[in-house]
C-alpha cells in the first residue's frame, strides 16, 4: 500500500527448494506469475532465493524497518502470488491487540452507550 504516495514494500525475497515437494507451488509461481508481477511493480526489489531442505516462504522487507514473512508451504501459484500482493499492500505496521472494542483517546465521562439501557 501506498503512503503518502510512497510504496511501502521495498524488497521482496521469495526462498524456495528446488527439490521439495512443498515448493512445487512456488516454484510454478516464479515459472507463470513472477515475471508479470516484477513488471507490474518496478518500485519493488524481487529476490529469489535457493534454500534446499527448507520450506517455502515470503518475506517483505518494508520502509520503516520492520519485515514479514507468510510460509507458502504446499499452496497453489495463484494463492502464492494472492500472498505476494498482501505483502506488497501491507503497510508494514506491527500488529497491535485491541483490549477493548471501544478505542478512543477522549473518553466519556458518563461512560460507555449501551443498547441495554433503561429508562
Amino acid at each position: 500500500m501506498a503512503l503518502r504516495g510512497v510504496w511501502q514494500l521495498q524488497k521482496l525475497i521469495v526462498s524456495y527448494c528446488d527439490w521439495g515437494g512443498s515448493s512445487r507451488g512456488i516454484r510454478g509461481f516464479m515459472e507463470t506469475h513472477l515475471p508479470a508481477f516484477k513488471e507490474k511493480n518496478p518500485q519493488l526489489e524481487v529476490v529469489m532465493e535457493l534454500v534446499r531442505g527448507q520450506h517455502p516462504h515470503l518475506k517483505g522487507f518494508y520502509k520503516n524497518h520492520n519485515q514479514r514473512v507468510v510460509c507458502v508451504k504446499n499452496l497453489m501459484p495463484e494463492d502464492v502470488l494472492l500472498h505476494a500482493t498482501k505483502l506488497r499492500n501491507a503497510l508494514g505496521r506491527k500488529v497491535v491487540k485491541l483490549r477493548t472494542r471501544h478505542v478512543t483517546k477522549h473518553p466519556s465521562v458518563q461512560g460507555t452507550w449501551t443498547t441495554a439501557l433503561k429508562f
